[in-house]
């Protein structure tokens, strides 16, 4: 045998030191050479069709390029891939916000923060802080109060509400506007109401009320359309600010909600209703590389601007998969907090009204006439069970013999007659749910509705999927915090104060997670690229510190979000 000299045997080891650095332990090549990012050292739910759970992933340039064991993956790992060691955590497909507003939210982490006062006078008190930061005759605005959820009632209520006598003490010298957690009704001030022109002999617009006292004097709540006649003023308020001013705090706006978004794991968000000009501003963002989530975006504007635009304006997977045009959104009634809900049966605990249809049928019948045309999807926000049928019906007529290609929606479908629960997956609806909601609301919606009524048609989960609806999830933010974790717990417990609301109707943990990824997905046409966690889609990943399929029901509440991986870039890590 011939003798090796040492140059020749320190030539083979340098070689094979070089090997195991390219290929990794497992001696063989990565196809195409190294990930950018792997996961390894946990529970990777994939929500793909068999529902696997891996220990590992890796991803390059932005989308999955393979799944399996620990040693499986190592193969992947070369000298510049990112590592994730999650030490046991759950990785699960990035939270797709089913139903949220991207401006409103950042727009309220901006105002007057509402939702977490307890009491009218801990809104006072809140009031009062921003009008010692003010100048007389600027206007406060916030959001997120609601008298259902307080501890204690204020000491003057119309129907349930607060009356304006001490808002308006509070901010003598300044306009005030508090808009309801639903968006669905508002309090002014004193001035504000003064400078709108609003008294006792003002009317009702179509589709709102202003709500008044015994002696005819409105009490300073709008209810649905009537808020406009307030908010038309803080935006004419506004006027003296540039467009660019205007965009600039738009921008800050966006980047506050995503900002928000990231941290709590979501990836996507499918915007409920916006302007053009919105629109405008999120695809400049993209083009600038300034939009850090991905957008699905709901147009709500009137019809005849979107015959003039529509045929420009259809954007998918624009600027690298950031934003997409989905389709035309109309509410057909209001919130059920605010008897703004639209009923086939009057409202128990206000026998005089069924809610309000907000936009005739006339005018959605005529977008969904506009939504055929240029392939969009129509959706409509319908809460109350008449609302809801009325909805159905003009899906029915519109969508022919093939509806479920369709995919139209239904957001919200919060109270439904038990004859329109089939009707969902005959028709291929999608019902666009929030689990938050349900929970939000429990404690006040058998007085809405009645207990009988409250039972057989109340977020009707169960029912729902087990006829073979496809339901998605969300927090409809601002009305809600945008975290999923709340609402992924709602949806699995209906839980309130240690009872269930109705428990026959929770979702399975895994039911709730794919509502809250490959459900949304495909409620967007977006489904093969995301939603789950397999070859080839987008590498959007959120892991989480505890395992939210396993743990039980107490602890799933303190679950935090570890990281936040979007096109396979970690761009959320909690230190």
């Amino acid at each position: 045998m011939p003798r090796i000299s040492h140059a020749s045997l320190l030539l083979i080891v340098l070689l094979s030191l070089a090997a195991v650095m390219l290929t990794g332990c497992s001696g063989d090549v990565a196809p195409g050479g190294p990930a950018d990012l792997v996961l390894r050292g946990g529970k990777i739910a994939t929500v793909d069709p068999e529902s696997r759970i891996v220990e590992a992933l890796a991803a390059r340039e932005g989308r999955i390029v393979a799944l399996g064991s620990n040693a499986e993956i190592e193969r992947w790992i070369g000298p510049e891939t990112r590592t994730v060691e999650l030490d046991g955590a759950l990785a699960i497909p990035g939270f797709i916000e089913g139903h949220a507003h991207l401006t409103g939210l950042g727009q309220s982490l901006m105002n007057v923060e509402l939702g977490s006062a307890e009491t009218w006078e801990e809104v006072l008190e809140r009031v009062a802080d921003a009008v010692a930061k003010s100048e007389p005759g600027q206007w406060i605005v916030g959001r997120g109060w609601h008298q259902e959820k307080w501890s204690e009632a204020p000491a003057r209520t119309v129907e349930g509400n607060p009356v304006h006598d001490r808002l308006s003490e509070t901010a003598p010298d300044n306009p005030v506007l508090l808009t309801h957690a639903s968006g669905h009704a508002a309090i002014a001030n004193a001035l504000a109401m003064e400078l709108a022109g609003i008294d006792g002999s003002t009317p009702d617009p179509d589709g709102g009320t202003i709500v008044r006292d015994a002696g005819g004097d409105p009490t300073g709540l709008l209810r649905e359309t009537a808020e406009d006649l307030v908010h038309r003023l803080y935006d004419r308020s506004r006027d003296s600010m540039t467009a660019e001013q205007k965009r600039d705090e738009m921008r800050r706006a966006v980047r506050r909600a995503v900002d928000d978004c990231l941290a709590k794991g979501v990836t996507s968000f499918q915007d409920a209703g916006s302007d053009f000009e919105t629109f405008e501003l999120l695809r400049e963002m993209a083009d600038d590389g300034d939009l850090g989530l991905r957008v699905w975006m709901l147009l709500r504007v009137p019809n005849d601007i979107l015959r003039e635009k529509l045929p420009t304006a259809k954007v998918v997977d624009y600027g690298g998969h950031r934003l997409t045009l989905g389709g035309i959104k109309h509410s057909i009634d209001g919130a059920l907090g605010s008897h703004g809900a639209w009923l086939l049966e009057p409202y128990t605990d206000m026998p005089d009204t069924a809610g309000l249809n907000t936009v005739d049928i006339p005018t959605i019948e005529e977008s969904a006439g506009l939504a055929l045309e240029h392939d969009i999807q129509l959706c409509v926000h319908a809460i109350g069970d008449r609302a809801n049928r009325e909805t159905l019906d003009i899906f029915e007529r519109t969508l022919g013999d093939d509806p479920a290609s369709k995919r139209w929606r239904v957001e919200h479908a919060q109270h439904l007659h038990p004859d329109d629960l089939p009707r969902f997956a005959e028709l291929g609806v999608v019902a666009s749910m929030q689990g938050v909601h349900c929970t939000s609301d429990a404690p006040w919606v058998p007085k809405r509705l009645g207990s009988e009524r409250a039972a057989s048609g109340a977020y009707m989960w169960r029912s729902l999927i087990d006829s073979g609806a496809v339901v998605t999830n969300g927090t409809d933010a601002p009305v809600e915090n945008v975290d999923p974790i709340p609402s992924f717990y709602a949806s699995v417990t209906r839980n309130i104060g240690g009872r269930a609301f109705y428990p026959e109707q929770v979702m399975t943990r895994e039911e709730a997670l794919r509502s809250y990824t490959w459900n949304a997905a495909y409620a967007a046409f977006e489904e093969d690229d995301k939603g789950s966690l397999e070859v080839g889609k987008l590498a959007d990943i959120t892991v989480l510190d505890r395992d939210i399929l396993t743990v039980p029901d107490d602890r799933i509440l303190g679950t935090r979000v570890l990281h936040t991986i979007l096109d396979g870039e970690v761009v959320f890590s909690r230190e």
